[in-house]
């Protein structure tokens, strides 16, 4: 049986189409796991989000893209440079639309298809339009997204655009965009697909389970960038959930970064507090430039619990982190995704051992957001076209 119980009250529901509690908590998914017979194995094959789906809350066939299954890299480079004897960084841009919101979105359309829904709604910074219209698409339901006009990477709305959904943008930030569509959803009955949605983070939690699939054991730490905070919150649960069914017996400690322009979860941690207080959010990491995560108190939990931290880098700390992907490991990522990497490199030396196995999580694709790539490294050189030009540009 699946419930939903509301992390403020404690209070449990049935009925699957609730997004908060009455009391304003947010809503988890409660699987009874005493009553769950795990049928897959964590020895490193066959790796997609549907493996896990016997700790998967739906009942019909998935709505999937081949979702899942993204590399762990070893980043030889940054653990000569950092002196840490194990990183590793998971790729969650290869994923089908580019992001790690695939993972969720193949379970949330999935329920919205079992809900017996016709449309499905978000707000977005880019990454979960994409992916939406792209599942939506696949489930033949009508995507409807909203956007904050002129702030959001030119190659997501692309991506929503081509797989038709409906996409609107408005003269306000996200936070703005996602009040709207709670609102709209409702009249509308739309299903609303932002994080808020607590089947759709039931979907991101299979990263944990993938990261212990892949090295075969816990890491002492996951670090990823945070935003509207789902991610952090949703892997957090994963790793509880095996630990619960015995399969692992212990949990890393959950790290979460933060743009310095968009850092109300930072703020809260540094001071010990269990509720954020709302930022106008401003980075050039535009996939977390949120300034009101309506996961906060989720996120914190996480942190606290287990015995994580929050950290904050500024925007040439993460544009210096994407070039070290990009030029010493290969890994191509977006700015918001290089977030990890830059909070590993502040922290290294200070609150990371030098024998901690590390995982950092790279969120997106470095084509999400070209135009940023533009602007950090320059045009391609232009040249007359004969072999002494070219050469004296060498």
């Amino acid at each position: 049986m699946v419930y939903l119980r509301c992390i403020e009250c404690g209070k449990v529901y049935e009925n699957e189409e609730m997004y908060t509690c009455p009391c304003g908590g947010l809503l988890e998914v409660s699987l009874d796991l005493d009553s769950i017979d795990v049928t897959f194995k964590l020895d490193g094959n066959n790796l997609r989000v549907w493996k896990y789906a016997d700790l998967l809350p739906v009942k019909i066939k998935p709505i999937s893209l081949n979702e899942g299954g993204t590399p762990l890299f070893r980043a030889e480079y940054l653990e000569r440079e950092l002196n840490i004897h194990r990183i590793y960084v998971k790729h969650e841009g290869l994923n089908p639309s580019g992001s790690f919101k695939d993972r969720g979105m193949t379970v949330g359309v999935t329920k919205a298809i079992e809900l017996g829904k016709k449309a499905v709604a978000c707000a977005s910074t880019g990454n979960t339009s994409a992916s939406l219209a792209m599942y939506a698409a696949k489930a033949n339901l009508k995507a409807y997204v909203l956007l904050p006009a002129g702030k959001v990477a030119l190659g997501k709305v692309a991506q929503a655009l081509m797989h038709n959904a409906k996409v609107i943008g408005i003269k306000g930030n996200f936070d703005k965009a996602l009040e709207l569509v709670r609102e709209i959803s409702r009249q509308e009955n739309f299903y609303l697909l932002n994080s808020v949605n607590p089947f759709r983070l039931e979907g991101q939690k299979t990263i944990a389970f993938e990261i212990v699939d892949e090295l075969g054991y816990v890491p002492d730490r996951v670090i990823l960038p945070v935003g509207n905070a789902g991610n952090i919150s949703a892997i957090y649960k994963g790793f509880r959930e095996l630990k619960t069914l015995g399969l692992i017996d212990s949990i890393p400690k959950m790290t979460g970064i933060q743009a310095k322009g968009a850092n109300p979860i930072y703020r809260a941690f540094v001071e010990s507090k269990k509720v954020i207080e709302p930022v106008t959010p401003e980075t050039i990491a535009t996939a977390i430039r949120i300034g009101n995560p309506v996961n906060a108190r989720k996120a914190l939990n996480a942190i606290y619990e287990s015995n994580g931290l929050a950290e904050e880098v500024s925007d040439e700390e993460i544009i210096s982190a994407q070039k070290i992907l990009a030029g010493k490991e290969g890994i191509g990522v977006e700015p918001a995704s290089a977030a990890s990497v830059a909070g590993l490199i502040k922290l290294a030396g200070r609150e990371i051992d030098v024998d901690e196995t590390v995982v950092c999580i790279t969120t997106g694709h470095l084509l999400k957001d070209p135009e940023a790539v533009i602007r950090a490294c320059g045009s391609p050189i232009e040249v007359p076209a004969d072999i002494e030009s070219i050469k004296s540009v060498l």
